[in-house]
């Protein structure tokens, strides 16, 4: 099959810094083309990932991060560029209406982030002409009104992955967040949590916006010390230094996740996964083999004194099962063969 991919133009592919999305197009464009399938990413002009590519934009929009501008300028061209294939996975929000300039070409969408009253609206009418995919069960009882064809978890490729024992750094042990600089994604907890179990955290997160610096400024600069550290943005390769290093993931979320990529890639350095259970965390977390799904901080913070029990060799066998880049190219592609049969 002749397969395009039409990725946000928001960050390169893959993602240098922060980016879930853009990891999970990466994963998909690698795997399809590994499959034997003719790929073409439709992308930005700094994006690496070894397929065929595409581009208008010469670098990623990141400072202009959702504007209406950028975002179509990107999708006008992406769809005369793709216009011949035999089917199109558009990951913008704009593409997938513009799509109806198309009617010969089958277009599918997977909507990556929570569905609010907007999006709701918007993807209940998109979904009686373009097939959308849900990244989680919890996404997709979200929004009962909106028509889901297909629910596909994310996977990784596990070997692309370093297996660490959770041994720390150079000053000892340590419990990583990794994440956004941002209330939902719950820093100021995971601070109150690796403090009340005595152990020490390592803050790794994006903040770039103006929200997120206030939230920054507010709720969790004041609380720094020896014993939680905040790092910064880090680029890939010392994000998976971190993830093989921590003895636990802390993700002590407090809205309805979509999915939540840094579970599956800390499980796939062998690092368990501590999680409130809210959004898609209890269909990633299975609770006493991959980490805890814990109610509150306090049992999160106890849960650290039995991350012991949990295998780090099983966290990262169940990524290289279940939640492989191979078990999600594979569920893609037979939805990409109905829907060009159709």
């Amino acid at each position: 099959m002749r397969i395009g991919i039409v990725a946000p133009p928001w960050a390169p592919i893959p993602p240098s810094l922060y980016g879930g999305i853009e990891a999970v197009v990466d994963e998909l464009a690698r795997g399809i083309h590994a499959a034997g399938h003719d790929v073409t990413l439709f992308t930005t002009g700094d994006s690496t990932c070894p397929v065929d590519k595409k581009f208008v934009l010469d670098r990623a929009e990141g400072m202009r991060i959702g504007m209406a501008v950028p975002e179509l300028r990107h999708v006008l061209h992406a769809y005369e560029a793709l216009a011949d294939h035999d089917i199109v996975h558009d990951h913008t929000v704009m593409g997938p209406f513009h799509s109806e300039h198309y009617p010969d070409l089958p277009v599918v969408t997977t909507i990556h982030g929570p569905f609010n009253e907007e999006l709701t609206d918007l993807y209940g009418a998109l979904g009686r002409r373009v097939p959308i995919l849900a990244v989680s069960h919890s996404q997709q009882r979200s929004a009962p009104e909106v028509p889901i064809a297909r629910v596909i978890h994310h996977g990784v490729d596990a070997s692309r992955f370093p297996y660490g024992e959770g041994t720390g750094d150079d000053d000892g042990p340590y419990v990583l967040f990794l994440g956004r600089m941002a209330p939902d994604k719950g820093a100021h907890r995971a601070i109150a949590v690796a403090r009340k179990a005595g152990r020490r955290l390592l803050i790794a997160a994006k903040m770039r916006e103006a929200w997120e610096i206030e939230y920054f400024e507010r709720d969790v600069k004041p609380h720094l010390g020896a014993d939680a550290i905040y790092l910064g943005e880090v680029s890939h390769e010392r994000k998976l230094e971190l993830l093989a290093g921590a003895q636990a993931l802390l993700f002590p979320i407090r809205w309805e996740e979509p999915f939540g990529m840094v579970m599956i890639e800390a499980m796939a350095c062998g690092t368990p996964v501590l999680a409130f259970p809210e959004g898609a965390a209890p269909e990633v977390v299975e609770h006493g083999r991959t980490g805890f799904l814990c109610e509150d901080e306090s049992a999160m913070a106890a849960a650290l004194d039995r991350i012991g029990e949990i295998s780090r060799a099983e966290c990262r066998r169940v990524v290289e099962g279940y939640f492989s880049a191979e078990r999600m190219v594979r569920e893609h592609l037979e939805l990409y063969e109905e829907l060009a049969r159709r």
